[in-house]
């Protein structure tokens, strides 16, 4: 296909973001399903509204799918009941952070199932956002951290569907620890591309993103790739109990007429944790990008901060690199 901007004001590096003044922009809420940590939301824009599906648990731990939406992009209103939550042995522990895309009608929901021993990428489909199809974990026998630090076991979390064809096949860009690629002709079934020994990126050695990259929002095709945002971990200090880590965000570029080729990547992160809530919470100094919109003019990229409260970073096309952006 020819690598035609879907956006007017998309282009490889996206930025700058500022963390928006009000954040977090969404918090747990009472002794509800949602009561205890709520992070790492999906966005689209449906209508005149940006509408979340975002991740959040009581003290059990086990996580389902809220459904909030707003007609300004900072002030949500969420819905009561949890539009997905855990039916089956391989999400018993939990539906975990989801990422969606809307194609001729129907939305594709890619989430994690936890079992606190595998996380599986997941996928199911509605038409309303409200009534969903679980079609099951997506592969078997895959391992994304199959180069770096194997589990021995499945392990496929984290997966953005490109919201258009490329060489007349859907694809698919998933992977923590390392990112790998997928293809479809139906958008239901899967297929990787490669070998978990091969994927098509990994961690920078000696750089922001020096132990882990993770897919984070679904891919933008801009004027000079498609351009995906990642979330990016290097470690900090291993302790007896726990480890350290400093989850920051990333970007790469993709050639649109050979997908499986990285363009360029951004050399330092876009956000980071700064904030008390970014540096505080459930697995602290962790941003967590899995949202992007463009919305009345505006880019927002929504996160979670520390696993346990939700944020939105703002770019303004009008101001590029080298001046201030306003946060709405």
């Amino acid at each position: 296909m020819t690598a035609v901007s879907l956006f007017k004001h998309a282009a490889f590096p996206l930025g700058p973001f500022e963390p928006y003044a009000g954040n977090p922009i969404m918090r747990p809420l009472g002794d509800s399903w949602e009561s205890t940590n709520l992070y790492n939301p999906a966005a689209l824009v449906v209508g005149d509204h940006v509408v979340l599906l975002y991740r959040a648990h009581a003290e059990d731990i086990i996580s389902h799918i809220g459904l909030a939406t707003s007609d300004d992009g900072f002030h949500f209103e969420r819905e009561a009941e949890p539009i997905l939550s855990p039916e089956h042995d391989y999400e018993c522990f939990g539906c975990e952070d989801p990422r969606v895309v809307f194609i001729d009608g129907t939305y594709y929901l890619t989430y994690t199932g936890w079992d606190r021993r595998m996380a599986q990428l997941c996928l199911a489909t509605s038409t309303d956002l409200r009534s969903w199809t679980k079609y099951g974990p997506l592969f078997e026998d895959f391992d994304t951290f199959a180069t770096m630090d194997p589990r021995g076991h499945n392990w496929s979390k984290a997966g953005v569907i490109v919201p258009f064809q490329m060489q007349e096949k859907w694809w698919m860009y998933f992977g923590e620890g390392g990112i790998y690629w997928a293809t479809s002709d139906d958008l239901i079934h899967w297929t990787p591309g490669t070998r978990d020994t091969e994927p098509m990126y990994s961690p920078t050695p000696g750089s922001f993103d020096a132990d882990l990259v993770e897919i984070g929002t679904s891919p933008v095709l801009s004027d000079n790739g498609l351009l995906v945002m990642l979330t990016n971990g290097a470690t900090r200090q291993v302790f007896d109990d726990h480890v350290d880590v400093d989850y920051r965000c990333g970007q790469i570029a993709i050639d649109p007429a050979n997908p499986t080729k990285v363009l360029a990547r951004l050399q330092e992160p876009w956000l980071q944790p700064q904030t008390f809530e970014d540096t505080h919470g459930l697995i602290s100094n962790v941003t967590f990008v899995e949202g992007l919109v463009f919305f009345k003019g505006l880019w927002l990229a929504y996160y979670g901060q520390s696993d346990t409260t939700l944020a939105v970073a703002v770019h303004d096309p009008a101001r590029p690199w080298g001046t201030e952006p306003r946060t709405g």
